[in-house]
């Protein structure tokens, strides 16, 4: 078959600026969002000058900017911001609690069920949450068993990504990809019409996650590992529906895995108890224990205890369980008004509208003798973590006679955790079974979260991310600009010049390892909207059905193991476990060749080519 000859002008020009964004794409010195817009104009700019005409009429360049309203982009942001609300509820921690108990006993198991769990949570929820919830689970099971982290987190981030690729919200991509494939035409995706060969190719792809990537992964200094959260000493105060009241300590113990350090019980005005293993707690009771924030407020749920007095709970002007709670690390300077003074002589509370939970002093844990923490005097540089609302924090502020720590972190909204799992699960059921369009299902499921209060608009807002927003619209424009022009059709037949005579599986397989190679040099979103057209002009070129090669393309750009900038949570890996470029290319090209010899064998076998 002849090489086609040079597409008009238009087309032409197309192709350059493509070239030329996925070169932009991948700088680093130049923000994606700049890039984006950049890619935009100059393409929106380039027919207003030289308008372009072809069978369906003049091409109007504001057609261009469509990608904004386009039901992908829409179905994208609605899916973060859903997702949001699982975070902000703290509805995955269950999870991470789990993971963290069975590490201890198997390891070898735990990691493959790590891995598992990873991908098929990662199938239905971003896998950014993901792997900020299993990050510092793997790293602090890496620290306590004296082993290196680096041989657990970048199997654990492959994973998620791996898992991605079943259904069509797993990804970003993968909503691109069918979207893309349903405006040119084609019948559109059901929700697992593809997972069944995402399924044995990440199969092929944990047990190489599980039993060899850790072998062959360079050891690193993990980032982490020496930027330990404060430890705090605080008081857990036990009510009469406590899950420790009538238990002996080591029960209440085994209640949080372990973790949990009692260091003294203090019983009454007076009474101070051993902390032995068979000394029984009861209502009033309250247990000195010492540990990070996080963890604090971990032991505070699971127990059905308090971090501060019961008379310090709710009411009007201290509401400590309404919206937006947040805690927050206070620095006590020379020259503060806490500097010699106990919390209850400058009446902490009221004046300031926080409560203190747990205090910091120098790596030191702090003795409170039997008198709380509000009576402790407190000295310059101690740390006190507090608990109170978003705009009683803010205020605190900006007073300025007191140091802020940029430590402030929101608390999760636990008791909405279910109805946020219900709602993510109705979106999933609704859009698997053909009720809603997945744009339609998410933005919905978006806005059940914030009506419930799983979420807040501010939450909403902090789920969108600016660049993904950009990459999805400078994609589908330049894809639109390639399908309208036929310089999509051109590439298609470059593509099958090439590889003349090939048999079909060998043009499916050779689409999807093209797209595996630009998926990690660029934007994986980019690859799969300017792949898709292309994977349907091939198919319509060699009168076969275009499905498998969308899918082979769907499945192409997916595969960013390969350098760490293919995918954003590759570099959060990346920083977490100190690793280099090279230990992305050692581990995740392996990996690439493994997922894309499986699919070259799984795909032509079930579509029957």
């Amino acid at each position: 078959m002849p090489f086609p000859d040079l597409p008009n002008g238009h087309a032409l020009f197309v192709l350059l600026l493509t070239v030329f964004a996925l070169y932009l794409f991948r700088r680093d010195d130049i923000p994606l969002e700049t890039s984006c817009v950049i890619v935009l104009l100059v393409l929106t700019m380039g027919f207003t000058f030289a308008p372009f005409h072809n069978f369906n009429g003049h091409l109007e360049p504001m057609k261009f900017f469509s990608g904004f309203g386009h039901e992908a982009l829409v179905a994208v942001c609605a899916l973060m911001i859903a997702g949001q609300g699982l975070v902000r509820t703290g509805a995955l921690e269950p999870i991470g609690r789990f993971l963290a108990r069975i590490w201890k006993t198997a390891p070898l198991f735990s990691l493959l069920l790590t891995l598992i769990i990873a991908g098929v949570l990662s199938a239905f929820v971003n896998n950014t949450p993901i792997v900020v919830l299993l990050l510092p689970i793997l790293i602090s099971v890496a620290v306590r068993s004296n082993r290196n982290p680096s041989g657990l987190l970048m199997p654990m981030g492959f994973a998620t990504i791996a898992g991605g690729m079943a259904t069509t919200i797993g990804t970003s991509t993968n909503l691109l990809v069918v979207s893309v494939a349903a405006d040119l035409g084609l019948e559109r995706f059901g929700m697992f019409d593809f997972m069944l060969p995402a399924a044995m190719a990440g199969a092929v792809a944990v047990i190489y996650l599980w039993l060899v990537a850790p072998r062959i992964t360079p050891e690193r200094q993990a980032i982490m590992k020496n930027t330990s959260p404060r430890i705090f000493t605080a008081q857990l105060h036990i009510n009469d529906n406590s899950f420790a009241d009538g238990r002996t300590l080591a029960e209440v113990i085994r209640k949080t895995d372990g973790m949990m350090k009692v260091t003294r019980i203090h019983r009454g005005s007076e009474a101070t108890i051993m902390p032995m293993p068979d000394a029984i707690v009861r209502a009033g009771d309250k247990l000195r224990v010492t540990d990070t924030p996080n963890r604090l407020k971990e032991y505070e749920q699971v127990l059905g205890a308090r971090l501060y007095k019961a008379g310090q709970q709710v009411n009007e002007d201290h509401p400590l369980t309404a919206e937006n709670q947040q805690l927050s690390e206070l620095v006590v300077t020379p020259g503060s008004p806490l500097a010699g003074r106990s919390l209850k002589d400058v009446s902490f509370m009221n004046q300031y509208g926080l409560v203190a939970i747990a205090l910091h002093r120098s790596d030191r844990v702090v003795d409170m003798h039997n008198k709380g923490l509000g009576k402790v005097t407190l000295h310059v540089g101690d740390v006190l973590l507090v608990q109170g609302g978003q705009k009683e924090i803010s205020e605190f502020k900006k007073r300025g006679d007191i140091l802020v720590l940029d430590a402030t972190t929101d608390l999760p909204r636990s008791h909405r955790a279910p109805r946020a799992l219900i709602i993510m699960g109705l979106v999933v059921l609704f859009a698997a079974v053909g009720l809603l369009p997945i744009s339609v299902s998410a933005l919905a499921g978006a806005l059940l979260m914030i009506l419930t209060h799983c979420i807040t608009w501010r939450d909403a807002m902090n789920a969108l991310s600016a660049p993904v927003v950009l990459i999805v619209a400078a994609s589908l424009a330049l894809g639109m600009g390639m399908t309208e022009t036929g310089a999509a059709e051109y590439l298609a037949q470059a593509f099958v010049s090439l590889l003349h005579g090939a048999p079909p599986t060998v043009l499916l397989s050779g689409l999807m390892l093209l797209l595996a190679i630009l998926t990690n040099v660029v934007s994986n979103n980019a690859a799969a909207v300017i792949g898709t057209p292309i994977a349907v002009s091939v198919a319509t070129q060699l009168n076969l059905p275009p499905e498998p090669f969308v899918i082979a393309v769907l499945f192409g750009a997916n595969m960013s193991f390969a350098t760490p900038m293919a995918y954003k949570t590759n570099l959060l890996v990346m920083n977490a476990g100190g690793y280099k470029f090279s230990d992305f290319v050692k581990v995740g090209v392996p990996l690439v060749v493994l997922m894309w010899i499986s699919l070259s064998i799984i795909l032509p076998i079930l579509y029957d080519f």
